[in-house]
């Protein structure tokens, strides 16, 4: 190879460096702005091939998508001093390229910006409403606020916010402990009512019931007193009549009877005088066999 041609070799790769160094492709989800020594000279939003000063001017692509950000969570004290845990996400998007640059300079810097500044508005909207209304369907008008908000300061960093939501709001830990527990015990109390009352309805039931029982046993013995009353009346009615009609058989009768009462057992010894009334009919018997 003779050196005119190495020469020309060089000079040819050369200008393929510097025309490929001076040339630069935009996606359609990018945006770029083009720097010359350190300082801006234009902004490219429409995306395509580009071209800048090889070696001289410098490129920065941008994000120009709606991006999400993920704000820390955050202890917030409701007007009514309750205490809430609130997580936050945002979505925004570069809409100044030029001013984004010159302020936070990266996305990175700007998450961590735009986090500070979505809290500390979130502190101060929800800050000012009672903790019924954080989680009532106000939500929605406190969550436009914390926009507008927001955005009043985004616009300095050349960033707009699309949207802020609540992804959780919560009690701090202790708080929902002392909640559970007082919830327990507000339902021990409900079933120690339960107990108390059912207890109760049972002594009545019980006591009724036992009411009840002694009404129908002592109704039970009246009528069985009146029935044997009757029976008894009838039966000292009839032996009346008997005794009317013949009252040496009746004497007979009864004698009978308490003959059999006395004499039943074998065992049964009786000591009484020989004229005594009540062998009467015994001494008869013997004397009519003799």
């Amino acid at each position: 190879m003779t050196p005119v041609r190495s020469i020309i070799l060089i000079v040819l790769g050369a200008i393929l460096v510097t025309a490929w160094t001076g040339i630069y492709f935009v996606h359609q989800t990018q945006q770029a702005l083009v720097l010359q020594f350190g300082e801006p000279v234009r902004v490219v939003t429409e995306p395509g091939l580009r071209f800048k000063i090889p070696f001289v001017q410098q490129v920065i692509l941008l994000d120009n998508r709606i991006l999400d950000l993920d704000a820390p969570a955050e202890e917030v004290i409701a007007s009514d001093q309750k205490r809430l845990v609130v997580d936050t996400f945002a979505r925004f998007r570069i809409s100044d390229p030029l001013k984004f640059y010159q302020t936070v300079g990266n996305e990175s810097v700007a998450r961590s910006r735009m986090g500070s500044v979505i809290n500390s508005n979130l502190r101060q909207v929800l800050g000012s409403e009672t903790f019924e209304s954080v989680l009532s369907r106000e939500r929605q008008v406190l969550m436009e606020r914390i926009r507008d908000s927001v955005n009043t300061v985004a616009a300095d960093f050349g960033i707009t916010v699309v949207d802020v939501r609540i992804k959780r709001a919560d009690l701090p830990q202790e708080n929902s402990l002392a909640i559970y527990r007082r919830m327990q015990t507000e339902r021990q109390r409900e079933a120690r009512e339960a107990r108390a009352q059912g207890a109760e309805e049972a002594l009545r039931i019980r006591s009724k019931a036992d009411r009840d029982k002694t009404v129908l046993l002592a109704e039970a013995k009246r009528d069985s007193e009146i029935i044997r009353g009757e029976g008894e009346g009838e039966s000292t009615r009839i032996f009346a009549e008997a005794f009317g009609k013949d009252i040496e058989f009746f004497s007979f009768y009864r004698s009978m009877n308490a003959y059999r009462e006395v004499l039943n057992d074998e065992d049964t010894t009786l000591v009484l005088s020989p004229d005594s009334d009540f062998l009467r009919f015994l001494k008869e018997q013997s004397g009519s066999r003799n």
